[in-house]
């Protein structure tokens, strides 16, 4: 039978209810084993959902869960932007460089093995409590996954096209900005993708330092030291919900960004109308979507230095001192939305040059 066929890959609406299908089974069985005055599992050990709900609106309401969830995303994504810059450098001198490789490769692999938890006195002792420390950590539990993977990526690079940029007189500077930076970085992108679950794990570590803001903070702070464990499991609900929006984002930045790793022939046979035209439309909104989302960021960013919508600054009320994350993210984004509308630009102005 189909149902038992051996790696086989659903497609289509089958895989979606099957997904549902399974989402609503965890959820019956979470509820049978929770339901009445004395449930399966004690309500002390394993909330119902509706308690967890109910923990949900009352963190609302009481703890600024808002706020707190904002400052995590920034405390996530800072480390993210720190370890990418760092590693994705070092790694290319580590891979292409043999002396350097020969004299750190060893240490390198070797920090894969380290317990960070029990290193997090060392970073307290370098940069104190505050944000700038949590980031560092973050950025540093990424960075020994990342470096390593760095490196084996530039060994996968398929001898065929170094021979090929070589034999057409390339020098070494060409040869890493035509071969081996679009090649490493449109596989290096998948195992960033998959290290989220890693920035997240980190977090409630990092957070718990201090307890002054963040989903970790708040999971030590009005759920395990009080003992609402209902609280906690909404905390955890939240964290893993956010994980999942962030791998779907990175998988829709990698097909944007390196199209040519999802191309295939049956691809191309059924490429119908049909879809063409719900691409085109989808494509639409959410460029539009993109547009309002940056317009309404840059109105924001400009109240923080210029007041122009009062005294209260969204920005800062959320993300507190992570906020030059957001503005590096979002300053990145308006430039890739940019540059293409520029460069159309210039090529007009160079077309109307020659006719004239």
């Amino acid at each position: 039978m189909a149902f038992y066929q051996l790696n086989k890959q659903l497609e289509g609406h089958q895989r979606i209810l099957y997904e549902i299908g399974g989402f609503l089974l965890i959820l019956l069985l979470w509820w049978a084993i929770t339901l009445g005055e004395q449930p399966m599992i004690p309500k002390g050990i394993l909330p119902s959902p509706t308690k967890v709900i109910s923990a949900f609106f009352e963190m609302l309401r009481e703890n600024d869960l808002v706020p707190n969830f904002f400052y995590s995303l920034g405390l996530n994504l800072g480390g993210y932007i720190e370890a990418v810059l760092i590693a994705v450098p070092l790694g290319f001198a580590l891979g292409l460089i043999p002396k350097l490789r020969s004299s750190f490769i060893r240490p390198v692999d070797a920090a894969r093995f380290l317990v960070l938890p029990a290193a997090v006195g060392l970073f307290i002792a370098w940069f104190g409590i505050g944000s700038w420390m949590k980031i560092h950590f973050l950025a540093f539990g990424i960075i020994i996954y990342l470096l390593p993977v760095a490196v084996q990526r530039i060994d996968e690079v398929d001898d065929v096209y170094l021979k090929t940029v070589y034999t057409l007189g390339a020098n070494n500077w060409q040869m890493i900005r035509t071969v081996y930076f679009p090649s490493v970085i449109s596989k290096l992108f998948s195992g960033i993708r998959i290290l989220t679950a890693i920035s997240w794990t980190y977090i409630v570590i990092a957070e718990a330092i201090g307890g002054e803001a963040g989903i970790g903070a708040l999971t030590w702070r009005v759920g395990l030291r009080r003992g609402r464990i209902d609280k906690v499991f909404c905390l955890l609900i939240i964290i893993m919900l956010v994980g999942i929006f962030q791998d779907k984002l990175f998988g829709y930045l990698d097909k944007k960004f390196f199209p040519h790793k999802y191309v295939s022939n049956h691809h191309l046979n059924n490429d119908n109308s049909e879809n063409s035209l719900w691409k085109t439309t989808f494509a639409f909104f959410t460029n539009a979507l993109s547009w309002i989302v940056l317009a309404t960021y840059f109105i924001l960013a400009l109240d923080e230095y210029f007041g122009i919508l009062g005294s209260f600054h969204v920005l800062t009320t959320l993300f507190r001192d992570t906020i030059w994350v957001m503005h590096l993210i979002f300053a990145g984004w308006a430039m890739v939305k940019l540059l293409p509308l520029y460069k159309s630009w210039k090529g007009r102005q160079t077309i109307k040059s020659q006719d004239g």
